[in-house]
């Protein structure tokens, strides 16, 4: 019986010990386990930052090329050997034209100026003409009707006097050299007379145009 109580007190005495070691460090034993865990969430969330980071593009910069006087075909495949791939083109004379082929047309103008350092994630725009056409002193703009009044059409393209009117327009355009020919493809055809005249306020009147070829004179 005496051992008995021997190892009993043995055993308090390591208790109190150690609860006396627990308390000296500051250490609950009931509380390291959660200490643990709570330590987790900030690593886990560490390692989704650094993921996220990682998966942002790098911006690259480089030297923007001049690609006036290049065909266009050139000049595309040019900008996209310096890395950028983002390409628009439009028609400089401000006809409408879609470039379908592409080696029919030049480079007139690009609106990042040559010599530019700029990401390569910009988008670069050529404002191109015909190889056998001029180019303009600078771009010209399309006709619009935005303010509610009739727009000078006189010399645009037919095409481009149609998309500045609303779509619902009752729209006549005939031949000015009183040929009658047929107008088929109307960015080929410029304006010479309209009705109503430039300024006119548009409240759904119809609207009449007559047009010759670009290489012709309006009469």
């Amino acid at each position: 019986m005496a051992n008995w109580k021997i190892i009993g007190s043995v055993i308090a005495g390591v208790i109190v010990l150690g609860a006396i070691g627990n308390a000296i460090d500051g250490n609950d034993p009931a509380d390291t386990p959660s200490a643990a865990t709570s330590s987790s969430p900030n690593a886990a969330a560490d390692g989704r930052q650094s993921a996220v980071a990682d998966d942002k593009p790098k911006t690259e910069k480089t030297t923007v090329p001049n690609f006036v006087g290049m065909g266009l075909q050139s000049a595309q495949d040019t900008a996209q050997d310096a890395g950028f791939h983002s390409l628009k083109s439009h028609d400089s004379l401000g006809r409408g034209r879609l470039q379908a082929f592409d080696r029919h047309w030049k480079v007139c103008s690009q609106n990042i100026k040559a010599g530019t350092s700029t990401s390569t994630y910009t988008e670069l725009v050529f404002g191109a003409v015909k190889l056998e056409e001029d180019c303009p002193a600078k771009d010209q703009t399309e006709p619009s009707a935005a303010s509610g009044r009739m727009p000078d059409f006189t010399g645009t393209s037919v095409n481009t006097a149609r998309a500045a009117l609303d779509s619902s327009t009752s729209l006549t355009v005939e031949d000015a050299s009183g040929e009658g020919r047929f107008i088929l493809i109307e960015s080929n055809w410029k304006v010479c007379t309209q009705t109503p005249t430039k300024g006119t306020k548009l409240n759904g009147q119809p609207v009449k145009l007559t047009a010759v070829k670009f290489e012709e004179s309006c009469l």
